[in-house]
């Protein structure tokens, strides 16, 4: 920058006061700037604050419903799930009543109406006299059994052949099972009982027990039965009742 002389604003006045002007003109405006920044940042920060108050409103009403709504929860009896009665605690309120025919022809209709038709479930039907007369509940197993074969002494003795049973009593259960073998003690004798379940008895242990020796009564379930009597181990000949 070159040196200007005090001659030169001799010569032009007007030079030096547009100067001044623009300086002044320049002050004004910086201060109006900075004056400007401060109010924008108030604007903001009310703006942030108002937001933030609306936002912990909102959430305090929701907190408030949640603790009614707990609160009306708790308040409220709680609803007991029935629990379904046991087949034992059925027997145990139920009056007993003595088996009939009919309850075994029910109970196999009505479990083979899905698999099989009409006519097929007509051939299962088994006449009255295929059944004995049924325990009025006034005897025991033993009792009523002497009153169903009344010549078991005889048909014991002439009982020689293996791998097959006279008497045979199906079961519920495997727990039924023994119950009842326990009870024949005064029935059976000198006779032979077996059992036919598979609880803890593997087939094989059951096939090796009928061909080892005469076995007379056999005490067991629905599923090993038929099975030992499919593979041709549990013989029907001797069968009497």
């Amino acid at each position: 920058m070159k040196d200007i002389s005090p001659s030169f604003f001799s010569y032009f006045p007007d030079a030096c006061e547009s100067e001044e002007e623009t300086e002044q003109e320049k002050q004004p405006t910086e201060k109006t700037k900075t004056e400007t920044k401060p109010e924008k940042r108030k604007r903001i920060t009310e703006k942030t604050v108002k937001a933030k108050k609306k936002k912990s409103e909102q959430t305090e009403c929701v907190t408030a419903q949640k603790k009614e709504t707990e609160d009306e929860k708790s308040t409220k009896p709680k609803k007991k799930r029935k629990k379904k009665k046991t087949i034992t605690e059925v027997l145990a309120t139920s009056e007993p009543k003595p088996g009939c025919p009919a309850d075994l022809q029910n109970l196999v209709t009505q479990y083979f109406s899905d698999k099989r038709s009409v006519i097929e479930q007509e051939e299962l039907k088994l006449q009255d006299s295929c059944f004995l007369s049924s325990n009025d509940l006034t005897h025991s197993l033993s009792s009523y059994l002497k009153q169903v074969c009344p010549k078991w002494a005889k048909i014991q003795k002439q009982h020689t052949g293996k791998s097959s049973v006279v008497l045979l009593i199906v079961c519920s259960s495997a727990l039924r099972a023994i119950e009842l073998i326990k009870q024949l003690t005064t029935f059976k004798g000198e006779a032979k009982a077996v059992k036919l379940f598979a609880k803890h008895i593997k087939i094989e242990e059951q096939v090796k027990l009928l061909q080892k020796g005469v076995t007379h009564i056999g005490v067991g379930t629905p599923g090993r039965i038929s099975a030992l009597i499919e593979k041709g181990k549990c013989g029907q000949d001797s069968l009497t009742v």
